[in-house]
């Protein structure tokens, strides 16, 4: 999913995702990963309070009574306060819609300059530049007022200050926004690439020409400028104008910057919405330009839905669907929201075509980074998908996130290459998919350059590194969430200790061979693989045998000891004694 702004936050719900900088406040305060709270009952916890021998075993052995497990252990315990966070969160999931992300002031400035289709001369949403009136920052720019990217804010403050100029009103507010332009428009020279917003190129030079016309004084004459006008140069060649007037393109996204359009053709490539690829400022331009109802209808419905302020693009429903579900699953929490997340995969089944799907349902625009995690996610859930899908973004041994796209962006590839590990003997596709993303990966790992245009988050290089490092099918769990609670923050981590050494000292395991390292080994990967809290007598029984069997092999070191030790045991053994009951 691209914007042309790329600092948005999330609702609540979609504060567990993190593709873009996200306010994780709302997940916080439900307790979720919250590393200054050591009580969390969300911390990453891979072991419950074990039962006592006498309730775990019978005849010296374990007994597993499955239909006593439950998925959800919230009232196992008594645990009201866990109970009380996780049904908030199941209340968040099942109103999950069209999702929801923060306001942009560029794509409200384009609302607001929207005249009444009536012909009254008046604005056709004056609630939008309320909006504006409303939230100017103290350095008289628009935009994220907690991280300064001059790419971002440049965009937002010109937006806003030609729309202040154009219905000639705010005049303190505009001023202050002609300084701020002035004083920061050199900072675009040496603003990361990484961080220019999708679409910049285009929309940027537009703005340029509209603010000229307003005899709005700024410096045209930056050197800056001649660089973007060349980057607008080479993004409109790669999509001429004939294959824009017949073809869905991610350039419907940024009509607002396209000249010379014939809007008879390219109405029809609006989507079922009304929307062009669910963009309110290109939908804007649309009807400044045609005052076609449907595109206006698309507007009213989403002004009238964030009151006055519009976002970036909508909806994002299947972005917020997957994404929640990965989130979840990676925190180690999805254990209590399985009927959820069946719901939000039957979801993106439901939504999911041969050429993949984007940010939202019904598009003719897919992108390999929603298509990637959807992908993963419904082939993980049993869902049969075909990884052709794969070959709509292939061209020449190389993969991009839309088509003819210039370049690649770090988090397309990271899910790509997440998405081509799920895969069956012959799919070749997804062989070159795995080998482009980790070759794209690791060449960005190694010139220190994993950040992302889409992403400002703490540790994007960790996330990474990690993947490259541990191939999916050998990453275990709980390992995962460990890292992954790291990389965003959250240092709670619980180990047990106390039984797992008390039972080593009372059966005297270190006279026989077996060492405390390797009892903690097997501690490991019993709670790395069975970590349910509910399971806690399975990785007992689990380490116990680990033990039995490594000490046995120590202490029976030769092979005729091993025949006679094996040839007693089946002697003396009752098979009934080791079934598992049910």
């Amino acid at each position: 999913m691209s914007s042309h702004s790329n600092l948005f936050s999330f609702s609540p719900i979609s504060c567990i995702l993190s593709r873009s900088r996200l306010s994780f406040k709302s997940f916080w305060s439900l307790g979720a990963k919250d590393h200054k709270r050591p009580n969390s009952p969300f911390g990453c916890c891979p072991i419950s309070k074990p039962g006592t021998d006498q309730d775990g075993f019978q005849h010296g052995l374990p007994v597993i009574k499955w239909r006593e497990v439950v998925d959800d252990h919230t009232d196992k315990e008594g645990d009201h306060d866990l109970k009380e966070r996780v049904d908030s969160i199941k209340r968040m999931l099942s109103s999950m819609n069209d999702g929801e992300i923060s306001i942009s002031a560029y794509d409200t400035a384009w609302v607001a300059l929207v005249q009444d289709v009536n012909g009254s001369g008046l604005p056709q949403f004056p609630s939008a530049l309320r909006w504006i009136a409303n939230n100017q920052l103290p350095d008289g720019s628009w935009g994220d007022g907690e991280i300064f990217l001059a790419y971002d804010r440049i965009l937002n403050t010109l937006a806003c200050v030609i729309a202040l100029k154009s219905w000639n009103i705010l005049p303190e507010m505009y001023g202050k926004g002609i300084s701020f332009l002035n004083e920061n428009m050199s900072k675009l020279e040496s603003d990361n690439d990484e961080h220019m917003p999708i679409g910049f190129e285009v929309a940027f030079p537009s703005l340029l020409e509209i603010a000229r016309s307003l005899n709005i004084e700024i410096p045209y004459d930056s050197p800056v400028f001649e660089d973007i006008y060349a980057k607008r140069n080479v993004k409109l060649e790669r999509i001429p104008k004939d294959i824009l007037h017949k073809l869905p393109t991610t350039l419907l996204y940024s009509l607002e910057g396209m000249p010379d359009l014939d809007w008879e053709k390219i109405l029809k490539l609006k989507c079922q919405d009304g929307s062009f690829l669910f963009s309110p400022s290109s939908t804007a331009f649309a009807v400044m330009q045609t005052k076609d109802p449907n595109c206006l209808n698309y507007l009213k419905r989403v002004v009238q839905r964030f009151n006055g302020g519009v976002p970036g693009v909508y909806p994002v429903d299947l972005f917020e669907h997957i994404w929640v579900v990965d989130r979840l699953q990676r925190l180690g929490i999805s254990r209590y929201f399985q009927p959820e997340i069946k719901a939000c995969i039957n979801y993106v089944s439901r939504y999911w075509t041969h050429k993949g799907i984007c940010w939202a349902r019904n598009s003719k625009v897919y992108d390999i980074d929603d298509t990637a995690m959807g992908f993963r996610l419904l082939r993980l859930h049993g869902h049969e998908v075909s990884a052709d899908v794969f070959q709509h973004f292939e061209k020449g041994g190389e993969f991009c996130c839309f088509g003819r796209q210039s370049t690649q962006a770090v988090t397309g590839m990271f899910n790509l290459y997440r998405a081509s590990q799920v895969l069956f003997p012959g799919e070749k596709i997804l062989e070159d998919a795995k080998q482009f993303s980790s070759n794209f990966l690791r060449e960005r790992q190694a010139a220190n350059q994993l950040f992302d245009k889409w992403i400002i988050m703490k540790d994007l290089s960790g996330e990474v590194g990690y993947a490259l490092q541990v191939p999916w099918y050998a990453s275990l769990p709980r390992v995962e969430t460990r890292f992954y609670l790291e990389q965003y923050g959250g240092k709670d981590d619980v180990w047990i200790g106390k039984t797992l050494y008390r039972w080593y000292e009372d059966c005297n395991l270190g006279e026989f061979g077996l060492s405390k390292r390797a009892l903690l080994l097997g501690y490991f990967l019993a709670a790395a693989s069975i970590y349910e809290p509910e399971r806690s007598r399975e990785r007992l029984a689990w380490v116990k045998t680990t033990a039995l069997v490594e000490t046995i092999a120590s202490y029976v070191d030769k092979e005729q000891m091993r025949r006679a030790f094996l040839n007693e045991f089946a002697k003396n053994i009752n098979p009934r004694d080791y079934i598992i009951r049910r």
